[in-house]
């Protein structure tokens, strides 16, 4: 059969090339087939329809076996992409089994097809994502462990703050990435369920049938049977899609800081280097953060895409006129983007690499300012909080104005000497004696990542 032609230059950089199969037209035609091979059965199970007749609706329930172009234009006048295909379908039962014919799509309205067919692609999807963030997690948990005690400045505003580790900095990523593994978890029992009400929500096609229909349909499919059709009560897959768009604000925080760490004046932590990789057209030099700009630019563009979702929610009465329309591609278009985002955090996350002595180098890039807070909460304890804190903020000024060591400025205090010794001193100006808490959370961000890994 035709294929469409494909514009999709730029799918390997931003979109999972699983996932985009499990979005191809090819995977939104296969989904729509399940559900009509599944009603069959389910229909022939509680005696609606002949037992003979599922075979041959199985049979011609096969994506391959459909003209995509021609499924493409007829699409163009019937408004949706079930009636062509629900056509299309009889017409290939009909080849081979006439009588079989009779039987497709009974008591099912377009929305049914769709919508279930959706659902299963989103179930596949679901299953990428849960790979991808148990796989990122697992990284970041070792990366994590690994550079547990590298100090490196901490930053507020974009400035030097107190220190920090790097193993601190990466379970900040994992803790988002642990919480983010539990709302999908959360999301599935309401997202995973079948759509199945008939023109209007009703099922009055089937009759008496109508429910053993629907539950032998919900078995069928593996899938929940709702308390009832869902035509336009889109919170489910609105949740999928805020879910969606959580993961990957959480991947462009990631994306941002290892941008920022990377740049030249910082030079602290790099994405993987390989050949080819990051460079640029003119500049021989140039180590670009290609994956960073994935990250980033996903969780630039799916808040808008997630809004679209939401829009969308409003629809009118029993079936929706262009509102429904609108989810079509969006979120297909979300999941997409997520994969893609995933998968470059994961090349990233296993392959980091940490200029370990360029984090101490720019540490002291402030003469020892990023320390003031150590002395003076020490010094408060001597001579009380508002005096230290005025005796340590003079040393900050002095050893800005003679551009010395902030070292050297308090030792020139006598107040200051006059409490503090020299070794207190040194001991205070180190930065590997004020990380705090910092162990602490790693090992706390990495027993949630063990728990839920080990529950899955």
């Amino acid at each position: 059969m035709s294929q469409r032609p494909t514009h999709q230059l730029f799918d390997a950089y931003f979109t999972q090339a699983a996932m985009r199969d499990v979005f191809s037209d090819s995977g939104r035609l296969q989904g729509m087939l399940d559900f009509e091979a599944a009603l069959a059965r389910a229909e022939a199970a509680v005696g609606l329809i002949p037992k003979d007749a599922v075979a041959p609706i199985e049979a011609a329930c096969r994506a391959e076996a459909y003209d995509l172009a021609e499924l493409q234009q007829a699409i163009v006048s019937s408004g949706n992409s079930a009636i062509p295909l629900v056509k299309a379908l009889g017409r290939e039962i009909k080849r081979t089994s006439p009588e079989a014919e009779r039987y497709v799509h009974m008591g099912a309205t377009s929305q049914d097809v769709m919508d279930t067919g959706l659902v299963l692609q989103v179930r596949a999807a679901l299953a990428l994502l849960e790979d991808g963030l148990a796989a990122l997690a697992d990284a970041l948990a070792k990366q994590a462990q690994r550079y547990v005690d590298t100090p490196l400045a901490g930053r507020t505003w974009l400035q030097h703050a107190t220190p920090v580790t790097l193993g601190m900095k990466i379970a900040g990523w994992l803790g988002a990435i642990n919480r983010h593994r539990q709302r999908l978890a959360e999301l599935k029992p309401r997202v995973l369920v079948l759509q199945f009400g008939g023109a209007s929500g009703t099922l009055a096609a089937l009759g008496d049938k109508a429910m053993p229909v629907a539950e032998a349909l919900a078995k069928e499919l593996d899938l929940t049977l709702p308390d009832q059709p869902w035509h336009t009560q889109r919170d489910r897959l609105v949740e999928a899609a805020s879910v969606c768009g959580m993961i990957v604000g959480s991947l462009g925080k990631l994306g941002r800081d290892l941008s920022l760490l990377m740049q030249t004046e910082a030079a602290e932590v790099f994405e993987p280097a390989g050949q080819g990789r990051g460079g640029s057209s003119t500049m021989p030099h140039k180590r670009n953060p290609v994956s960073a700009a994935v990250l980033i630019s996903a969780a630039t563009r799916i808040p808008n895409l997630v809004a679209t979702m939401f829009a969308a929610m409003p629809q009118e009465h029993e079936r929706s006129l262009g509102l429904w329309h609108a989810e079509w591609d969006t979120l297909p278009d979300i999941f997409c983007l997520t994969s893609g985002a995933l998968e470059q955090a994961l090349l990233v996350a296993e392959g980091l690499e940490v200029d370990a002595e360029r984090m101490r180098t720019n540490l002291e890039l402030t003469h020892g300012l990023v320390l003031a807070e150590a002395v003076s909460i020490t010094l408060s304890q001597r001579v009380g909080r508002e005096q230290a804190h005025q005796l340590v903020e003079q040393c900050c000024r002095r050893a800005v104005e003679q551009k010395c060591h902030l070292r050297e400025a308090l030792g020139q205090n006598e107040t200051v000497t006059a409490e503090l010794s020299a070794d207190e001193l040194d001991h205070l100006l180190d930065p590997a004696h004020y990380l705090g808490q910092a162990r602490t959370w790693v090992e706390r961000a990495c027993a949630e990542h063990h728990s839920l890994t080990s529950a899955r």
